[in-house]
């Protein structure tokens, strides 16, 4: 996968120290995030990752390490990185014997798949993965939720609002049923918080700023621990904020992100908040203070988005 890596004689790993691989990534992108966690993720496809899958359980044990090096560098923005690293998942998770089902992660990979199409401005290719998994028959009702959610969030990239209300609805509603015993561990950080996120990002896009943003603020806020990622709610909320012209609100929602930015591990909510400093910075009628905080939460990012050295 490195061309610098080419030829190397790295030894087979167990599939204890494979899995013991995956769990660190997991661990430090929960607590840090992505510009921490992608070049550990890469390190770690480039040395326990490169070994030969001869069994089902290793190529399960490396489609999950791949996976998870796929979402970190999406979320650390290497687009090329993680598409490649994506497809190579795939190609893992379903490339058992013959008759034999695909690896219990295959869903989450098409799950972050679909999740960077649509971030890429191809809502077209995120509804289309997105409806191939719901067209699955017995489906575990969390994995449905999830794949509405992408179904929904893509089809209000498109304009079609109906469909989309529609899709995250059902959502709701298949959470709202609680957890069973057939949704599947990699499901543990979907929940009211997730949802809340992703339906207000839905409604920016069909133009409803008002009720994004009330999503946005409680998907940001929750009281309950979650994902280093989550910080993107918050920048959303102030990008969402900004496009509406709420300069006051758009005010509010940058000075709570100052404090944090040296922190942020997202890449996503680094350029979300540059995104949104930058609307208000050159926005018609902004109040002195609002402006400020924007060149102050601006001059924060610059160094950061190279990530940490």
């Amino acid at each position: 996968m490195d061309r610098a890596g080419r030829g190397l004689d790295v030894p087979e790993l167990p599939v204890t120290e494979v899995a013991a691989a995956t769990e660190r990534l997991v661990a430090l992108d929960v607590t840090a995030g992505a510009r921490w966690a992608a070049g550990a993720a890469l390190d770690a496809v480039r040395t326990v990752g490169r070994g030969p899958a001869r069994s089902d359980a290793e190529r399960a044990a490396l489609a999950e390490l791949f996976q998870v090096a796929a979402w970190i560098t999406f979320d650390a923005e290497q687009h090329d990185v993680s598409y490649r690293l994506h497809v190579r998942a795939l190609r893992l998770a379903r490339g058992g014997r013959d008759g034999t089902a695909p690896a219990p992660v295959e869903p989450l990979i098409l799950a972050v798949l679909g999740m960077q199409e649509e971030h890429l401005g191809r809502p077209a290719r995120s509804l289309r993965i997105a409806s191939s998994v719901l067209a699955r028959e017995d489906l575990p009702g969390r994995v449905e939720a999830i794949f509405q959610v992408r179904a929904g969030r893509a089809l209000a990239r498109m304009g079609r609002g109906p469909e989309a209300l529609w899709s995250l609805r059902t959502a709701a509603q298949l959470l709202a049923d609680g957890p069973t015993d057939r949704d599947p561990a990699w499901a543990w950080w979907f929940d009211q918080r997730e949802l809340d996120g992703h339906h207000g990002l839905a409604l920016a896009a069909l133009g409803e700023p008002d009720t994004a943003a009330a999503l946005l603020h409680g998907a940001a806020h929750a009281d309950d621990d979650g994902p280093a990622y989550r910080v993107l709610f918050a920048a959303e909320l102030a990008r969402v904020l900004a496009r509406a012209g709420d300069w006051r609100e758009a005010d509010t929602a940058m000075s709570t992100l100052i404090g944090a930015v040296p922190a942020v591990g997202s890449m996503r909510a680094l350029r979300a908040m540059g995104h949104a400093a930058r609307l208000v910075v050159h926005g018609h009628r902004v109040p002195r203070r609002a402006r400020d905080t924007a060149r102050h939460l601006t001059s924060l990012l610059p160094e950061l988005r190279r990530g940490p050295a």
